[in-house]
């Protein structure tokens, strides 16, 4: 008995530290607050008033305390007490309505579920992924008929005293491309989803319908009558239909920017007010390939409460399902509160299709997808199909039913249960309408009619579901459902074995460049519109100025942008005709964008607001590049420099005052570059090479440092000039064996064959050194040296049946370093402006580039690979980076260019990362 008091004693003294030590950290933090913010005696008095609120709050922290060690103290009495009346050890009395995400040992003592509220207050609510994804195994053991998980047991009388809530979901995943392009999806299958929608919903207002897309719902739109549209309205207004989430698509959220997905959400909002008057409250996303926090944030702040997702590995769906905390609140890492919360619900199965969505077994869900009832075009892959509902099965199908809805309850805190009845473009025909919703209603009838099932089952919209599950999971006297909180990210996705779907982090990599291009021509485009727009009012001057053309362009052209964020558009997961359409879309839309760019920069670079004329056919400027079509890469356009000066317009898009390297083609060597009042810019002209040893004798490389104002345009004056030119670059080429013939003019050029000696080129804040052999870098920096080696490599795919390809990374092992069949050729530039080292191999042209200017481009270095492995089959090329950083087996890598969040080097679930965005290590 000494020794169990003194487990009881120990135990409760622990938790009484936790909680002491949970004060502390406020106070620091409250320190820290004051300590990042200086003072000054203008502010002391704002100060004095925020640090009493802080104080107000540390004290109502302290109240709360003091009931909790309150608590603490009762339990340790009733614990003590169970002990001595002898109450048994055994069953699962540590979990109650809080059990922990993070696996713990058992406790040797018995808990009443009750007694471990008050630790959700600081620590055992509140996740972080990269803990759980420590713990798991990431193993696929067969789990039953759940494969990927395991069994679930209930008692009959659980529902006794609260009968479980069914809401049956209907949707309709309508990819915006994918095996078919955007127009041929809509022309065979989303129209008639859509008109069928209207005609069914209205013949019972029982039935409820979702939908997501509103790239397709506005196309539509477009193409209905009014008596129609005033039909749609009046399903909204009733609930029976509900657009979730309300993006122009579902976009991916590993490879698309942050600014990309603002844009298409809030043209799918805009769209909605304006012609709906709705706000979506809830975010549908079945069918991306993993989820980032970015994304959820973004969804709050767009005023939704609410939110689902399914695409999560295996392993941490079975550990949140074992744990009950598929419903939580995502937070993101930096929120020191929950202003950023939004309530989330993964959904457990291995996919939204209705055979995985019932319950845990397939089998028997499938049963009750009634499209695939016999003589359908689609059947069960088990070989048992679903019977119509009839009188005289209707009891025996209810209790198989209901049995799978009970077990998938039982994964959950409360007994509201959520069952999405949809897939890939369901509903098509009239003919599936009344299969699933006839015979679902002649289910929920039975079920509702008998109370001693003790369940109420009907069709509802997601929204539905989250009321009733808010209703639910909130304790009386709380107004927030008292569910975990969960911060990180769900990335890599895989959905069995090792299937990780990092693919498609680098598939069609050409496309992914292309969007990055429009993104940021439209966020040019916008911004100079926006203040030609204001210009123009101010100054009052009547004018041809294209302002609606421009304008239905950038819609157009954001529209694209929106398209090319759906999860198959990206992501390079379509067809090669889908992929050739949505090229097509983001070409036509830079060159637009281009041209609504020359019409605004045209208006406000002239100082006679009257001498302007819009002329289409005769532009007043011109872009410095050309890119001929969706698949080429652009060209430099080659300015024709005499001596007359000519015009550059730099514009600086950007909230930021610019010092950047601006670099143009010319055709001459002899040029200088003032600015529009005449003084010297520091500039350089280097070579343009055709070949790695042969450079162009009609065109040359001009870059010139230019400052440009925020939000500004620039205008820098090119002319031929015999004295006071820009600088030549100087060359020096290398190569480890073999004669080497350089072609070029006008340059100095230097050719070595001493393979002793690093290269070498460097700027006030950095040196790079590389090897004269294989011209790869090593890089220092000017104060704190730290090595930095690059190296490539292949990746083969494995033997297998499934392969890398455009979802999977499947490789056959490790990467093998490349070794090409003969040495590189390595080519030095040093000039005023900027150095390089291009070496250029068989399948790579790998350049390392420093800039001789202040600022942030002046304290990086540059890489830039031109990849052609066309050739190749079935392998993959990879640029390697490997530092001497002792980073803990951590290193920090960005989620959608938004936040940055720390991933485990060692961890096999992210074994196979690739960085979007950047990455940065730290000690």
């Amino acid at each position: 008995m000494k020794r169990l008091n003194r487990q009881v004693t120990v135990f409760g003294s622990a938790i009484f530290c936790v909680v002491v030590f949970s004060l502390y950290l406020m106070l620091d933090h409250l320190q820290l607050d004051n300590t990042k913010s200086p003072n000054n005696g203008g502010d002391r008095l704002q100060n004095l008033s925020i640090l009493q609120g802080k104080i107000d709050r540390l004290e109502r922290l302290l109240a709360e305390n003091n009931e909790i060690i309150t608590n603490i103290r009762d339990s340790v009495i009733n614990l003590k007490e169970s002990v001595k009346d002898g109450v048994p050890g055994g069953g699962n009395m540590s979990q109650g309505p809080y059990p922990e995400l993070l696996a713990l040992p058992p406790l040797v003592l018995p808990i009443d579920s009750q007694d471990c509220q008050f630790a959700c207050l600081f620590f055992v609510c509140l996740f972080q992924l990269l803990d759980v994804y420590d713990l798991l195994t990431f193993d696929n053991p067969d789990g039953g008929v759940w494969k990927q998980g395991f069994d679930i047991t209930y008692q009959e009388n659980e529902w006794d005293s609260e009968p479980l809530q069914v809401f049956v979901v209907p949707h309709s995943h309508n990819d915006p491309g994918w095996l078919k392009t955007f127009d041929d999806y809509y022309r065979d299958q989303t129209q008639h989803i859509l008109n069928n929608m209207v005609v069914k919903l209205h013949e019972d207002s029982r039935r409820k319908m979702i939908w997501s897309e509103i790239s397709y719902f506005s196309k539509w739109w477009d193409n209905i009558d009014g008596q129609k549209r005033d039909a749609v309205k009046s399903l909204v207004e009733r609930g029976q239909l509900e657009i979730t989430t309300g993006g122009w698509v579902m976009p991916d959220e590993a490879n698309s920017h942050y600014f990309a997905l603002i844009d298409q959400l809030l043209e799918g909002h805009q769209w909605l007010e304006r012609n709906l008057g709705v706000k979506p409250e809830t975010g549908w996303a079945v069918d991306p390939f993993g989820y980032s926090p970015t994304n959820a944030y973004l969804l709050k702040q767009a005023g939704l409460a609410n939110m689902l997702i399914q695409r999560v590995h295996y392993s941490v769906k079975k550990h949140f399902a074992s744990q009950k905390t598929l419903e939580f609140f995502w937070r993101q890492n930096w929120d020191p509160a929950s202003s950023t919360d939004i309530l989330c619900h993964m959904m457990p199965f291995y996919s939204y299709d209705v055979p995985h969505t019932c319950g845990p077994d397939p089998k028997i869900c499938c049963q009750f997808d009634f499209k695939r009832l016999p003589g359908g075009r689609v059947s069960c892959p088990w070989r048992v199909p679903p019977q119509p509902i009839t009188d005289g099965n209707v009891q025996q199908r209810v209790q198989m039913l209901l049995d799978q809805y009970r077990k998938k309850s039982k994964l959950f805190r409360t007994k509201v249960v959520m069952v999405p009845l949809g897939d890939d473009f369901r509903y098509t025909e009239a003919l599936e309408w009344d299969q699933q919703f006839q015979n679902y209603q002649k289910l929920f009838d039975y079920m509702n009619s008998h109370p001693e099932l003790h369940v109420k089952a009907q069709f509802g919209t997601i929204t539905d579901y989250f009321n009733a599950l808010r209703k639910s999971a909130t304790d009386p006297g709380h107004t927030v459902p008292s569910l975990p909180v969960v911060s990180g990210d769900f990335f890599t996705y895989a959905d069995r074995d090792d299937h990780y779907w990092s693919g498609y982090f680098t598939s069609r990599p050409f496309y992914k460049r292309l969007d990055r291009v429009l993104e940021s021509h439209l966020r040019a485009a916008e911004i100079i519109y926006s203040l030609t727009l204001a210009n123009i009012r101010r100054s009052g001057k009547r004018n041809d100025f294209p302002a609606m053309e421009n304008y239905r362009l950038l819609t157009e052209a954001r529209r694209n942008l929106g398209l090319f964020q759906h999860h198959d558009a990206i992501t390079g997961t379509g067809k090669e005709l889908v992929v050739i359409d949505y090229g097509i879309r983001l070409f036509h839309s830079i060159l637009n964008l281009k041209q609504v760019i020359v019409n605004s920069a045209h208006w406000l670079v002239l100082k006679d607001k009257s001498a302007y004329s819009y002329n289409p056919s005769k532009a007043f400027l011109q872009m410095d590049d050309i890119q001929p079509a969706q698949d080429a890469l652009p060209r430099k356009t080659v300015l024709k420099i005499s001596s007359q000066p000519r015009s550059v317009v730099v514009y600086n898009p950007t909230e930021q005052d610019r010092t950047s390297v601006v670099t143009v083609y010319v055709n001459t060597p002899h040029v200088r570059v003032v600015t529009d009042h005449g003084r010297p810019v520091p500039a350089q002209v280097s070579a343009v090479w055709s070949e790695p040893t042969t450079a162009s004798t009609e065109a040359f490389q001009l870059s010139f440092i230019a400052q440009v104002p925020a939000l500004g345009l620039g205008v820098y004056l090119l002319g031929e000039a015999a004295s006071g030119r820009a600088e030549t670059a100087e060359y020096v080429f290398f190569r480890q064996s073999g004669e080497l013939s350089v072609n070029v003019k006008h340059f100095t050029v230097n050719i070595h064959q001493d393979a002793s000696t690093p290269l070498s080129i460097h700027n006030p804040h950095l040196q790079v050194w590389s090897s004269p052999i294989t011209g790869l870098m090593e890089v220092r920096h000017a104060q704190h040296e730290h090595q930095i080696k690059v190296e490539f490599a292949w990746y083969g795919t494995t033997s297998n049946r499934d392969k890398s390809g455009a979802y999977l990374f499947l490789p056959d092992g490790e990467a093998k370093m490349y070794s090409p069949a003969r040495p590189p050729v390595i080519r030095v530039t040093k000039g005023s402006v900027f150095s390089e080292i291009t070496t250029t191999f068989d399948h790579v042209t790998h350049t390392l580039r420093l800039y001789h200017v202040q600022g942030v481009e002046g304290q990086a270095v540059e890489i830039c690979n031109s990849v052609d492995i066309r050739g190749e089959f079935n392998r993959e090329i990879t640029m390697r980076l490997t530092s001497d950083v002792d980073s803990k087996d951590r290193f920090f890598t960005d989620l959608n260019g938004f936040q940055v969040l720390a991933t485990l080097k060692g961890n096999v679930a992210l074994f196979y990362f690739i960085f979007l965005f950047n990455l940065y290590l730290t000690r």
